[in-house]
């Protein structure tokens, strides 16, 4: 082969990486209605990710494009809860209650874990969805898909693991409450009731009764 053909071939390339690479951004699934979005909206003629709809989504029937979206929005979620659970901690510290303290620290810590971890697999979905955009063959674009797939839905089981905790954060918030409560005697009388029965009270003592142990006669000397 010329060295000229190789040149252009190394060229045409090269302009096919830089096209591709911005794409993941710019691809977006046209619609004309939300029924034509699997998840989302649609919104100026494109499916977008939306909030409401993340609980029900289905990674499979995502396109790579969607799940890079939804990605993003389930870090924000999982960075929401971090710095929710982090502004209790730090009221209780304030409170000096160790407790709620003690309680509230160990979820923030499984949520920081967990956040690292979300981070990491939202990287590699990042790669993933992008290496299916670039490359032209396209049996690899289908094994970097299925890649993509994966590491959404680790990302997504690690955010609804995110929400648990959140939810165990609040219990630890308000658990006294829920285990002690407030207590509260009140007394109440039926007037129409019979007056108490005395049957159960001792009757008086009999006088004719010996009440002390006679004395040992034979014991005297």
């Amino acid at each position: 082969m010329a060295l000229g053909t190789k040149l252009k071939w190394v060229v045409a390339f090269a302009a096919l990486g830089l096209a591709a690479t911005p794409a993941i951004a710019q691809q977006q699934t046209k619609c004309t209605d939300d029924r034509q979005c699997f998840t989302g909206a649609c919104v100026d003629g494109v499916c977008k990710a939306t909030d409401a709809k993340l609980d029900v989504i289905t990674p499979a029937k995502l396109s790579t494009q969607e799940q890079v979206a939804y990605g993003e929005l389930l870090m924000q979620r999982i960075e929401g809860v971090a710095a929710s659970i982090g502004k209790q901690l730090r009221v209780t510290r304030e409170g000096r209650d160790v407790v709620k303290s003690l309680c509230l620290n160990d979820k923030l810590n499984q949520v920081d874990v967990a956040k690292r971890t979300a981070k990491d697999r939202q990287a590699a979905l990042k790669a993933a969805a992008q290496a299916a955009l670039d490359t032209v063959n396209a049996l690899r674009a289908a094994q970097s898909k299925e890649v993509a797939t994966h590491e959404f839905t680790i990302l997504l089981t690690i955010q609804r693991r995110v929400e648990q905790l959140a939810s165990e954060g609040n219990s630890c918030v308000g658990q006294e409450d829920a285990f002690l409560g407030v207590s509260k005697v009140v007394e109440t009388r039926d007037n129409n009731l019979a007056p108490p029965s005395r049957e159960t009270e001792f009757p008086p003592t009999d006088p004719t009764l010996i009440t002390e142990v006679p004395k040992c006669t034979s014991c005297v000397r």
